[in-house]
């Protein structure tokens, strides 16, 4: 299977009898699967066919979906109420007994609420519903580019991520082959450690001085930090090989790495190994952030 990005773009243009529409997708990340859908009225009833299409198809990520609808020759009709204009009139005769004011002006009437009414032109009901049918598809032909955009930018992904694990096990490699974990370099460090204890203590306590010797060198060791980091290079190269929905799991894995080559960063008193393990850390960030946008 395919990896897929949690980004994406797509617009598909359509058209029925006098209606012309267009569908504008968007794709974001996010920790689980949302469909946002805005739609005209009258054509509310696409939201069901929205939603059931996308979630056969994605597993993650925000989606924002807007469907614009154009009618053509739909112009819509203008006509003075004259109930309401006449009423209006009265009232302004009235007043204009009352008080010396200026008479009314005809845009000033107009803009009364009520009298003028705007009617939106009828529409068939055959051309509505074969309308629908066809925003209908072309949103399934939107989903479908949204779909194949992800997943060409999942492909860019996942060169990305085996880039970042290749590096990981080159850093990995060059920690195995550190001099400070040779045991010639981790012996004169204990006895250099051992003699610092020696000189402080004014009694020479045996079992003390093992005790000491055992977790220094215990300290010292990073070979389960090392083959744990092999561990998750192995996953993450199966992982990516296999594709399909495994951002979740990648991000786990991301999270492993961190804690082992944070641990071996503690552990290390080799400025060589330090250097190695913060270059390997830096390495995790990366594959952990190009993670965050994979479905």
């Amino acid at each position: 299977m395919a990896l897929s990005s949690m980004t994406g773009f797509a617009r598909c243009h359509g058209a029925s009898g006098p209606y012309t529409f267009e569908w504008e997708l968007k794709s974001v990340n996010a920790k689980g699967f949302d469909l946002r859908v805005r739609l005209p009225q009258g054509f509310d009833e696409l939201e069901a066919h929205a939603k059931k299409r996308a979630g056969e198809l994605l597993s993650r990520g925000t989606v924002y979906a807007n469907l614009t609808v154009k009618r053509a020759n739909a112009a819509a009709t203008v006509r003075v109420n004259e109930d309401v204009l006449n009423a209006v009139l009265k009232a302004a005769a009235v007043i204009a007994g009352k008080v010396d004011a200026v008479a009314p002006s005809i845009d000033g009437l107009l803009a009364i609420k009520g009298v003028v009414e705007v009617a939106e032109p009828e529409g068939d009901e055959e051309e509505d519903t074969a309308a629908r049918i066809a925003a209908a598809e072309a949103f399934d032909k939107a989903l479908a580019e949204l779909v194949e955009m992800r997943k060409r930018e999942g492909t860019s992904l996942g060169q990305i991520l085996t880039q970042r694990v290749d590096e990981v096990e080159q850093l990995a490699k060059r920690a195995e082959a550190a001099p400070g974990r040779k045991p010639e370099a981790i012996k004169a460090r204990l006895a250099e450690q051992i003699a610092s204890l020696l000189d402080t203590s004014d009694r020479f306590d045996s079992d003390r001085l093992m005790q000491e010797a055992i977790l220094i060198a215990t300290r010292a060791d990073i070979r389960e930090e090392l083959d744990r980091i092999a561990s998750h290079i192995a996953q993450a190269r199966e992982l990516i090989g296999k594709g399909g929905p495994i951002g979740r799991k990648l991000d786990f894995l991301a999270q492993e790495f961190h804690r082992e080559v944070n641990t071996c960063c503690s552990k290390s008193n080799d400025i060589e190994l330090t250097n190695t393990g913060l270059a390997m850390k830096n390495v995790v960030e990366q594959f952990r952030e190009q993670v965050q946008n994979l479905e």
